[in-house]
């Protein structure tokens, strides 16, 4: 090797750009073909893509019925967004040629990466025609049926991959089907799983994932020991207090339930979710002013957060706080908002206020959202008698008697209107 061409290795793997581009045209005109194939290749690894191209370009001039060549041009392309020029470069790879699986697969990889699936498994499923047994085209068509969705098949290709080895294209096999049961709902099969990918190696995504398949599983004390583990490893994993909150709560422990809520919100300040799980850990610790404070910080990030907005509702009908629920509900209104679902809180609280036309108004446009159910027909009905609206009461009475015909109070409640 010239020492022209150890230079250009040195500069490309020391990220010399200007180095490599000096030295580009000397090695182009003087290095073996060889040698330019293995820079070409070097160039790519570390993502000097032009200059991978231009190589590449050259090795075609001088050897244009070179498959290879053609495929690893059109691979490069690709990256560059030169999609029109690398398809035919693929398109024109002779059938009968050795490579022409290779280029099956590229194409295959183009399409997929387009959202074309269908497409992309034709071009796989011909590649694995003429090469069945071979293992990158079998993982190539498993994260294809991935990608879609399609578990069961996915899995059934990655299980008979991993019965004859641990990784594959530097992905471990284990890892892989950890993720294909728990996206297909196989918790169980997946935590197997993780757990043996762990064994290999231990990163936070694996922690994590068992975690998570651990909680699906109803194994609560084995996620919390995962998420132990990942906080010490990775503490600004934010998506593990979340977890490890809620385990901590399918176990009743609630008090340290939500000290790790709160110990990651200090941590990520701009997650909604955390402060809505924050306050309803809050609640079951009988702290509802900081239920209140933490659903006005979710609210903050998300004005429309709709399930944040009912609890701080309902924590406000609770405390008989209906001058808070008014004042909640016409800023929303500001801003065009409008949910149906917070109506029955609205409307008691202008009732209680003593805002009676208006308590009428919200009761009737929450009717046919809430007509099947009784505790707000029943709140309905005695408006509507103490506002003197006894026939529309009465309707309403009988309403509640469909409803719930084994109750003999809605039946006394009729007699008292008729």
């Amino acid at each position: 090797m010239t020492n022209v061409a150890n230079e250009m290795i040195s500069a490309i793997q020391n990220g010399e750009l200007q180095t490599i581009n000096n030295l580009l045209d000397s090695v182009l005109l003087n290095e073996e073909p060889d040698l330019q194939y293995e820079i070409a290749d070097l160039l790519m690894q570390y993502g000097y893509l032009n200059e991978a191209n231009r190589v590449y370009e050259h090795l075609q001039f001088i050897f244009p019925d070179e498959a290879q060549l053609s495929i690893d041009r059109a691979s490069v392309l690709i990256e560059l967004g030169e999609e029109d020029e690398a398809l035919n470069l693929l398109l024109a790879v002779d059938s009968q040629a050795p490579e022409y699986p290779q280029s099956l697969l590229v194409l295959a990889d183009y399409y997929q990466m387009q959202g074309l699936y269908e497409v992309a498994e034709q071009r796989i499923n011909e590649a694995l025609h003429l090469l069945p047994n071979e293992p990158l085209l079998q993982f190539a068509k498993a994260e294809l049926l991935f990608e879609t969705g399609r578990f069961t098949e996915a899995a059934r290709i990655y299980e008979e991959l991993h019965g004859n080895d641990k990784s594959f294209a530097g992905i471990l096999l284990a890892e892989r089907l950890a993720e294909v049961y728990r996206s297909g709902g196989g918790y169980e099969t997946a935590l197997e799983y993780y757990m043996e990918a762990l064994e290999e190696k231990v990163a936070p995504d694996l922690l994590f994932g068992s975690a998570y398949a651990a909680f699906q599983a109803e194994k609560y004390e084995l996620a919390i020991k995962q998420l132990e583990d990942l906080k010490e490893l990775d503490p600004d994993y934010f998506s593990a207090y979340l977890l490890l909150a809620e385990s901590y709560a399918m176990l009743e422990d609630n008090k340290r339930a939500y000290s790790v809520i709160c110990e990651g919100l200090k941590r990520d300040e701009y997650d909604k979710s955390f402060y809505l799980l924050a306050a309803k850990l809050a609640l079951k610790n009988g702290r509802p002013e900081q239920a209140v404070e933490h659903l006005y910080e979710a609210i903050a990030l998300d004005p429309e957060y709709m399930e944040a907005l009912l609890i701080l509702m309902s924590i406000y009908e609770k405390e008989e706080r209906f001058e808070e629920i008014i004042e909640l509900f016409e800023n929303l209104t500001k801003d065009n908002f409008s949910w149906t679902a917070l109506y029955p809180f609205v409307a008691h609280a202008y009732d209680k206020v003593e805002q009676f036309e208006r308590a009428y108004e919200i009761y009737n446009t929450a009717y046919n959202d809430f007509k099947e159910e009784p505790s707000f027909l029943e709140k309905y009905c005695y408006f509507l008698i103490e506002d003197g609206k006894r026939d529309e009461a009465r309707e309403i009475a009988k309403q509640l008697i469909s409803l719930q015909p084994t109750e003999q109070q809605w039946f006394d409640l009729l007699n008292t209107l008729d």
